[in-house]
C-alpha cells in the first residue's frame, strides 16, 4: 500500500492566516491567493457574504489544484446588516471605526475546504466584538498608525486595535481572520494529517 503525501494549498495571501496556521502545526504546500470580485451581492447578509465569497476561492483554486486539500476563508466585519469595507484610504478607515466606536459589531470568518476529491466542507466563525468609545486622539493616532489599511472594519484586533474592544465573545483568531478550532475540525474531518 502506497501512501501518497497530502498536499495543501492555502487559498489567501493573508500572512496572518498563515502565522495562525503555523500555531496549530500546520504549513501549506503552497499559497495560492483567488483573484475575486469581493462586492456583496445586493441584500446579501453579512454572513452569507462570507460563506459565499469562501466557497468562491476554494472553488477557484481546486479548479487549478484539483489533487489537493484547498484551504479558503474570508473575514466580514458587520454593524447590523451593513458589511463594513476593507478600508483602503483613511476615510474609509475613519467611517468603519467612527462607527464601531462604543457599541458591538459582529465578525464572521467563513472558511470552505475542498478534498482531493472535490468534497466541500464548510464552517462559520461569529464573533461579537465590543469597543469602547474612542476619543479623537485615539482615533487620529490610530489612523495615522496606518495599520487599519486593507483591513475589513478598517481595524487589526492583533495590533493596536485590540486596546479598543471591552469584551469578545466568540473566536479571538476568527477575528484575526482564520478560526482555528474550526479549521482544526475541518481538517481531521477531512482526514488531512
Amino acid at each position: 500500500m502506497t501512501s501518497e503525501k497530502q498536499k495543501l494549498i492555502l487559498a489567501s495571501a493573508s500572512p496572518r492566516r498563515l502565522a495562525l496556521l503555523a500555531q496549530i502545526g500546520v504549513e501549506p504546500d503552497a499559497v495560492r491567493p483567488a483573484d475575486l470580485d469581493e462586492t456583496p451581492l445586493k441584500a446579501e447578509l453579512p454572513r452569507l457574504h462570507a460563506v459565499r465569497l469562501a466557497r468562491e476561492k476554494a472553488n477557484a483554486v481546486a479548479a487549478l489544484e484539483p489533487r489537493a486539500f484547498v484551504l479558503a476563508a474570508d473575514t466580514v466585519v458587520a454593524c447590523g446588516r451593513r458589511i463594513l469595507p476593507k478600508a483602503m484610504t483613511e476615510a474609509e478607515a475613519r467611517a468603519c471605526l467612527t462607527l464601531l466606536s462604543g457599541r458591538a459589531h459582529r465578525v464572521y470568518t467563513a472558511i470552505a475546504l475542498i478534498d482531493p476529491q472535490g468534497r466541500l466542507r464548510e464552517r462559520v466563525s461569529e464573533t461579537r466584538v465590543h469597543f469602547k468609545r474612542l476619543s479623537d486622539v485615539e482615533l487620529e493616532a490610530y489612523i495615522a498608525g496606518g495599520e487599519w489599511r486593507g483591513k475589513a472594519g478598517g481595524y487589526a484586533i492583533q495590533g493596536h486595535a485590540g486596546a479598543f474592544v471591552r469584551s469578545l465573545n466568540g473566536s479571538y483568531s476568527g477575528v484575526v481572520g482564520l478560526p482555528l478550532f474550526e479549521v482544526k475540525a475541518l481538517l481531521e474531518g477531512a482526514n488531512f494529517r
